[in-house]
């Protein structure tokens, strides 16, 4: 794989690479669960999540540590942290950047009143250029530790996200969170503009859905072998289809995407200290 922004593919590997799935792991280390890979590149996207266009374009060896510091600050402050998301959401930043080539929008964490406010709405948006256009990318998250129930919520949510009533508020909020400054400002202001037809806007429109869970195969193994990689794709496989056959909305094109887990709890107390650690 080529240079990517994150250089995630250093610590996941693609199982599966199709158009509307992908499937990922990051194996194992000395007969270890990688924990401590996911957290490094979790924290090292943070700023790219977390801040605006224009702070990020004044991030310098001068103000880094600050800045990082105040990203970690905008994502949560509470102990609370086993029903929060937001890690699920870095984690779908990393792969639409690394693997679809999307830019983002907006940071989702503006739409927070206070500190402790989870954000409602997709949970990602980016963009992708194409010629003199743009495609519009709305991604969903369930940080979940069961694959089944993380299917089971996500399409609820995602029959109301695609209801025209809640898009044209969605696309009010996106449009007056926009920085001025973002070189695409103008052109997806137009695009979401409550003028523009929704059949304009659902053809430029792809929904990434990014589900973890814990997993059995990931449990049992301690190695990357060929007899892992063929019972995780399997695992994969089967999970896509539970989801395809789960009632989704015809409207909109869905594109899964599989981060199976060894054990959720475990990352959540380690990323949660590391999180913790940064806001001192």
């Amino acid at each position: 794989m080529s240079m990517t922004y994150f250089e995630s593919h250093l610590v996941f590997d693609e199982y599966i690479s199709k158009t509307h799935l992908r499937g990922f792991s990051v194996g194992y280390e000395l007969n270890e669960y990688r924990y401590d890979s996911i957290v490094e590149l979790i924290f090292n996207a943070l700023p790219d999540f977390a801040l605006s266009h224009s702070e990020l374009a004044t991030l310098g060896s001068n103000n880094c540590v600050r800045k990082m510091k105040k990203a970690a600050k905008l994502v949560y402050e509470s102990d609370k942290y086993t029903r929060r998301g937001e890690f699920g959401e870095v984690l779908l930043h990393i792969v639409m950047r690394d693997y679809f080539n999307t830019i983002p929008a907006i940071s989702k964490l503006y739409y927070k009143d206070s500190s402790n406010d989870t954000v409602k709405g997709f949970d990602a948006v980016h963009i992708v250029p194409i010629k003199d256009e743009l495609e519009l990318w709305l991604g969903e998250v369930k940080f979940y530790n069961n694959c089944s129930t993380a299917i089971r919520d996500v399409i609820k949510e995602l029959w109301v996200h695609t209801d025209k009533d809640f898009l044209r508020k969605e696309f009010l909020f996106v449009s007056n969170k926009i920085d001025a400054s973002w070189p695409h400002a103008s052109q997806l202001q137009t695009l979401i503009d409550d003028r523009t037809s929704l059949d304009k806007i659902f053809s430029r429109l792809k929904i990434p859905v990014l589900l973890t869970y814990d997993s059995d195969v990931i449990k049992k193994h301690r190695v990357v072998t060929d007899t892992f990689k063929d019972e995780l794709i399997t695992e994969l496989e089967a999970n896509h289809q539970l989801f395809r056959n789960g009632g989704l909305p015809t409207t909109v094109e869905f594109v899964l995407i599989l981060i199976p887990l060894e054990e959720k709890k475990i990352l959540v107390d380690q990323l949660h200290q590391e999180l913790r650690g940064w806001q001192r």
